[in-house]
């Protein structure tokens, strides 16, 4: 004899496996749908707006939306690279660097103009300058107290001032040690050399780990085991 509560039993068992079923399909998607239009909407976004920021620039007749009846998007960029290029160029030679030390004194007598130009002209070559700028590895170090072990990435030996009033026994370098999830905040402290342990993993995958909380962990290696240099002597 049938169970009259067996045909109310195995629709459940299927609408249930079909709504799994799609809500998985929703977050594979999702995972890879959300990253590329992200990226997309980013980019797109920073288009227009250097687009809108250069264009204001360029006289209304020589607008590329007179010629071609539409407001092309990129066209502004390709207008600010050139101008780019060409300014640089104009700067490396003799007639620039004698216009732009020129235009630099002039600002340096305005006051209110000095203060913007040269925390600009400061942020600029901190940023884009090709030399010990970039952080060149990561690091474990005891902070803030001893037996608590943070990421942090080294930048440059310590210099100047830093490096005359610290113990000349040590060499200390500037560590700069990010917060979670935010990795552009964090504290800027000067070690000696000798207390950091010098991690394998790439400054990239290090800055992983710290957007993650921890939860994206890069290195395949256990932290815990020591390297075994008697093996890499060997080799």
């Amino acid at each position: 004899m049938s169970n009259p509560f067996d045909e109310d039993i195995h629709p459940k068992h299927r609408r249930s496996g079909f709504l799994g079923w799609l809500r998985s399909s929703f977050l594979t998607g999702l995972v890879v749908v959300a990253p590329i239009g992200l990226t997309a909407y980013v980019i797109w976004t920073v288009i227009g707006w250097v687009d809108g920021w250069a264009l204001t620039f360029v006289p209304q007749k020589f607008q590329p939306e007179q010629y071609i009846g539409i407001n092309l998007r990129g066209v502004g960029v390709i207008i600010f690279l050139l101008f780019t290029i060409f300014v640089g160029w104009i700067a490396k030679g003799l007639v620039g660097r004698s216009l732009l030390r020129f235009a630099e004194g002039l600002v340096d007598r305005t006051p209110v103009v000095r203060s913007i130009y040269n925390g600009a002209k400061q942020i600029a070559e901190t940023v884009f300058a090709q030399t010990e700028t970039s952080f060149d590895e990561a690091c474990l170090i005891e902070y803030p107290r001893k037996g608590v072990w943070a990421i942090g990435f080294v930048s440059t030996n310590a210099k100047g001032e830093i490096a005359s009033r610290t113990p000349q026994e040590h060499e200390m370098v500037s560590v700069f040690v990010p917060t979670t999830p935010n990795p552009t905040s964090g504290f800027l402290l000067f070690f000696p050399r000798s207390e950091l342990i010098t991690l394998d993993m790439t400054v990239e995958d290090a800055a992983k780990l710290v957007i993650s909380a921890g939860l994206v962990y890069p290195n395949p290696k256990n932290p815990s085991e020591p390297k075994n240099t008697a093996l890499t002597e060997n080799v």
